[in-house]
């Protein structure tokens, strides 16, 4: 070979092999309407129930922002617009235009914000979709609630029936939508969000058939692998809280500080297991029904026990005080980050029953199927009761 080309080649091969490898970037930018200048735009990445800020930048006094974004991990992130709205985005390889209204004008402020809509590719697209149909489920689910709970006359045993069939019925509702875009927008990355909506039986053929299709294109993409680690170990943990298993142990400090608490020290004893907070509305709302348990079952061999994932601990003192619940309480630490991990729920009031041997014998009870459950227990005489949809989160 000749000595020159030689030359030219190993400068080549030299300059190829210095050069770094470029970062993957995406731009986020767009406009906020009424901006707030106490706080900042940020990228959020959730991990199950952590949370870490990616990254962040103000807003200009025209209104305007701009993030670029390293994104190291494809996949669903959040954009937070100054704590007063959030949409839900997915990151990879789309730069994106997203508008907010921003802070809340009103003189009495809802929280309840618009809808945000991302100008970006196909990825967000398919966000877009998945956003706008958790927009319009929540929407039907106030307008809903108010309805059955403006009907005069009505109980509350009956209006909670009522709401708990009509959220039923919403939520059969969004899982046929949810099926829909994993059927037809399956060959998008983003469908990896639109998946952990569609658990169970009834859409494993579904899921299997999308992650095959993901899975042909790109075998190695991270955040397929990582999907199908998470829902082996959702599937695993879902196994060991399976009715007939033993409630995982933890111990949480009571109001006077003297002991721990957790559900292995009311073995011997039927218990109802409450997770609540101060600040949640469908948690007091339920502490009436609690308590006509703990009147009719407590002198009968069952305990009750109320664990708070309340932050602020002046404010969880401050509603055990106005609430007068006449059972144990606990609160855990960290807004109750590892046992919501632990048990794994999302919204509260979360209400487990426990048999005397501590194993569960019944999840998300409210109302008059926490009674009919106790009264089973007690009796020894099987009913069948109903599951109330958790609402607090």
């Amino acid at each position: 070979m000749n000595k020159s080309l030689i030359f030219v080649w190993a400068l080549c091969l030299s300059a190829v092999m210095c050069t770094p490898v470029k970062e993957k970037t995406i731009t986020i930018k767009g406009k906020v309407q009424f901006p707030d200048t106490r706080f900042q735009m940020q990228i959020v990445e959730r991990n199950g129930f952590d949370k870490t800020i990616i990254d962040s930048c103000d807003v200009r006094e025209d209104g305007t922002y701009e993030l670029t974004m390293k994104v190291e991990r494809p996949g669903v992130y959040t954009l937070d617009c100054q704590h007063w709205q959030g949409v839900q985005f997915w990151a990879e390889d789309e730069d994106l235009e997203i508008d907010f209204r921003g802070m809340d004008t009103a003189r009495i402020k809802i929280k309840n914000p618009p809808y945000v809509h991302i100008r970006g590719g196909l990825n967000n697209e398919l966000m877009n979709l998945m956003n706008w149909d958790a927009f319009r489920n929540y929407q039907l689910m106030i307008g809903g609630s108010r309805l059955v709970y403006g009907i005069p006359g009505l109980d509350a045993s009956a209006k909670q029936e009522a709401s708990g069939k009509f959220y039923s019925i919403l939520g059969d509702e969004s899982q046929a939508r949810m099926r829909y875009l994993a059927e037809h927008y399956g060959d998008r990355n983003s469908v990896l969000a639109v998946l952990p909506s569609l658990r169970g039986e009834a859409n494993a053929e579904l899921v299997e058939q999308v992650l095959a299709r993901l899975e042909a294109k790109n075998p190695n993409y991270a955040p397929l692998l990582k999907y199908k680690a998470d829902m082996a170990e959702a599937k695993a943990q879902k196994a060991r809280l399976a009715e007939g298993k033993v409630a995982p142990a933890f111990s949480f400090p009571t109001p006077d500080g003297t002991r721990q608490l957790g559900p292995q020290d009311f073995k011997g004893k039927i218990l109802v297991l409450d997770f609540w907070a101060s600040w949640c509305g469908p948690c007091r709302a339920e502490i009436p029904n609690l308590k006509e348990a703990y009147k009719a079952f407590h002198g009968k061999g069952v305990e009750f026990f109320s664990v708070s994932i309340d932050k602020d601990e002046k404010a969880w003192r401050k509603a055990m005080k106005e609430e007068n619940m006449p059972w144990e309480q606990a609160q855990a630490p960290g807004a109750g980050k590892e046992v919501m991990k632990q048990y794994q729920f999302s919204g509260i009031p979360y209400i487990l029953v426990l048999d005397k041997e501590g194993r569960i014998v019944g999840k998300n009870l409210r109302g008059k199927a926490l009674s009919d459950k106790l009264q089973e227990l007690v009796s020894g005489k099987k009913k069948e009761s109903i599951a109330m949809p958790a609402m607090g989160m």
